[in-house]
Order: structure tokens, then sequence, then C-alpha cells
């Protein structure tokens, strides 16, 4: 076997299990077995269980960095406001589901994303990485959709923050309601759709 597939079979070993029982509670042996190797190759590869941790997280950043609506769309930079399309209640809800399916059925970002709900309260580094994709770049992300929709007169001008919590802030626990119970998905897109068309409703501007 490749030393690379190697190397990306113990990460992929170490997330599945990183995923369902913490960072601290999977041993080295564990890791191993999963891969069926011996310790000697798994250090061969990585000086230590922290960083293999370091080289997951800094795999899922760079994920989610690439593939992430949230992290990658800067809505204040969207200066030329007469030449972009204006958003409906359609077109923002299927942007925004195809998200939460991104968010829900990638593997990686799926399991990194358990992993960090176990790790939040024992590693310091991994709460931080816990609130800024789930709750500080969203907001941000959601903050800026919001001015950008007032903007183009599609809603209607108030505090565009509380506005951003009052949109964003049930979806993601929807988000963490289908990582529980996953056959729960249909009837969540379905209230995210109708949450969305209710926003729009309540808050619809000129543009409507």
């Amino acid at each position: 076997m490749e030393k690379g597939n190697t190397k990306q079979e113990i990460l992929e070993a170490a997330l599945d299990l990183f995923s369902v029982q913490g960072y601290e509670a999977t041993s080295v042996s564990q890791i191993v077995g999963a891969v069926g190797i011996k310790k000697a190759s798994l250090y061969s590869h990585f000086e230590s269980k922290q960083a293999i941790l370091d080289a997951l997280v800094k795999d899922v950043l760079d994920q989610y960095r690439t593939h992430s609506v949230f992290a990658r769309t800067a809505w204040e930079d969207c200066t030329d406001e007469k030449n972009m399309q204006v958003l409906t209640p359609d077109s923002a809800a299927k942007m925004i589901q195809a998200q939460i399916r991104y968010i829900l059925h990638d593997p990686h970002i799926s399991k990194a994303r358990k992993m960090l709900v176990i790790e939040q309260f024992q590693n310091p580094e991994l709460a931080q990485l816990q609130t800024k994709q789930n709750y500080t770049d969203i907001m941000h992300y959601f903050t800026g959709f919001i001015k950008h929709l007032i903007r183009q007169g599609v809603l209607t001008e108030d505090n565009p923050e509380i506005m951003a919590a009052q949109l964003c802030l049930p979806i993601s626990v929807w988000i963490n309601l289908c990582d529980r119970e996953p056959e729960r998905e249909p009837e969540v897109m379905g209230l995210v759709e109708r949450h969305i068309r209710q926003f729009f409703r309540i808050y619809g501007g000129t543009a409507r």
C-alpha cells in the first residue's frame, strides 16, 4: 500500500472514531486496528494522536473554506447591486436547502461537525472552531445576506443582525435535529422552505 494512501486511511479512520466517541476516548490502538496496520506504521506518518487531530482540523477547514457558502460568500463585496439578480423566496430557499444538504451529506463535513459537538466542552481550540463554524460565520453570512436584500429592496429595512438571527438560527437547530434523526430530513427541508417563505412575507420590501 502506498504511503500516501495509508496516511489518508489513518485520517479517515480517526475521523470515524472521533465523530462517534470523541478524541479523548479514542486510542491509537483503535485507530491502527481500524486501518489494519501496526503502530510503527502510524507513527511514520504522524508523530502523535494530536498530530492526527491537527491534520483533520486543517483538512476540514480547507474543505469548509472551499465549499461552504457561509465561508466563501461576502455579501458586503456585492457592490454592483443593479446588475445582480434579485433573490426571490424560491431562489433563496433553493440556495439555503442546497447548503444544508451539503452540510448533512458531505462525509467529512458531517463527521467533523459531530466531532466538534463532542469535543467542544473538552478542547478549547475545538470549542473556538465550533463557535466559528456554527455561529460566527453563519451569523456573518446571513447578516450580510439580509443587508444585501435590504439594499435590493427585497426586504424592508430593520435591524439586520436580529433579522439574520431570526432567519438562520432555527435552521441551525433543524440541522442538529437531522444529525440525531436523519430520517427526518424531508420534514426539515419542508420546514426550511416554509420558514424562508414566511420570513420574506413578514419582511417583504418594495421589490417583491
